[in-house]
């Protein structure tokens, strides 16, 4: 009756089991995998926000397949201004979600059965994306030495006949590593050389901690090239379903892409015209949600390295961007072991590494905008559990 590419293991694992336990006896969990911006304590402008959603315009139906003009403006300007980077508002098209616009992606450029390489460790909802557009991911490695890095031999030789993308993400999600200019320099060599498109995940890309912008893949010329974001993360607005895609590269292979593109727009028309007519306004709201989103990351990180210090069990990966941290633990016990113990002994959650495909036992990861008190506390529970003799 089912189709194979939904044929997945649905039986829970014991952490979500233990998880579900102890929601369903009433206990109070702490919580440090909060990644919802809304529900992190963060003051929004909800009058303008609403507002913005009043537009008269609405009640006309224009479908556009790439997105309303004036909302591919926008999304234009927001580049121009942040990132200084000239986009063309035609070579953009809008989606509900990136996850929508991988799938898009992944039907312009992938038969069945073709390949796309992806890093890991990152984050799981790859492999989802890939069984439902009947796509195979092969893995290539992210190294840690001091700060992750690109293993360039094991993205070479992951790369076959039916190779058809390399994805990247940046920063990725959870390491918090940027790809630096030399990484990026040989990655756009190793796509144009093998005549490979190039998708850039770039949800987080305004959250560097040092507070420093980095250069976006949406100026990239050199292959190919679909750089994904939205508001999700640029304005803390999950709810708020808009996000892009943006074609680069070759002006022939641009044109090629944006056509196709269109065409699959088209048979879903899926973004609807409130949100697109207050593109413009839910973007600017970045200006008051990103400075206080960094604020609690920089301060959570601190008072993580505070109590880090206190002890020498735990210590934590180097990341540059994006609202989550790495730890490295003691290799006492599986990492999902770790999880559930400290699920039942402490009522604290996090997460083990093995969600986000760490090759080794001995990582958690725990999100960055976890309101302050609760991860002051978090942290000094889980910190107890690993320590105790």
């Amino acid at each position: 009756m089912f189709s194979k590419r939904t044929g997945w293991p649905l039986t829970p694992n014991r952490f979500t089991l233990a998880h579900r336990q102890l929601q369903a006896a009433g206990a109070s969990i702490l919580d440090l995998t909060v990644s919802n911006p809304t529900n992190a304590g963060i003051v929004y402008d909800t009058k303008a926000i609403l507002e913005s959603l009043r537009d008269q315009r609405a009640m006309d139906y224009d479908p556009q397949p790439k997105g309303l003009l004036s909302a591919r403006q926008a999304v234009a300007a927001y580049y121009l201004e942040d990132h200084d980077v000239t986009v063309d508002p035609e070579s953009l098209v809008l989606t509900t979600s990136t996850s929508e616009g991988y799938s898009y992606i992944l039907r312009l450029l992938c038969n069945p059965g073709d390949e796309v390489l992806v890093p890991k460790p990152s984050y799981p909802l790859f492999e989802f994306l890939a069984d439902l557009n009947d796509v195979k991911l092969v893995p290539y490695s992210l190294i840690y030495d001091h700060g992750w890095q690109i293993d360039f031999d094991s993205l070479t030789e992951a790369a076959t006949g039916r190779t058809e993308a390399v994805v990247m993400v940046h920063p990725n999600n959870p390491a918090g590593s940027f790809v630096t200019s030399s990484e990026r320099t040989a990655i756009n060599q190793f796509c144009r050389d093998r005549k490979l498109a190039l998708i850039v995940d770039e949800v987080f890309l305004d959250y560097a901690h040092d507070g420093i912008h980095r250069d976006t893949f949406a100026g990239t010329r050199d292959a190919l090239t679909f750089t994904l974001s939205g508001l999700s993360k640029i304005s803390g607005l999950p709810q708020m379903k808009l996000a892009w895609i943006a074609a680069t590269g070759p002006p022939d292979q641009v044109h090629a892409a944006i056509e196709r593109l269109e065409v699959i727009a088209d048979t879903y028309l899926s973004l609807n015209a409130p949100i697109q007519l207050a593109c413009g306004v839910l973007l600017s709201e970045r200006k008051k949600l990103q400075p206080q989103l960094l604020e609690r990351v920089r301060k959570n990180l601190e008072e993580l390295d505070l109590q880090l210090a206190g002890q020498r069990s735990c210590t934590r990966l180097r990341g540059e961007g994006g609202w989550y941290v790495v730890l490295r633990v003691p290799v006492t016990r599986s990492d999902e072991d770790l999880a559930v113990d400290l699920l039942k002994d402490r009522s604290l959650l996090v997460h083990p590494g093995h969600f986000y495909d760490f090759a080794q036992e001995g990582h958690l990861i725990l999100s960055l905008i976890t309101p302050p008190t609760f991860f002051c506390d978090g942290v000094r529970r889980m910190l107890r559990e690993i320590n105790q003799p």
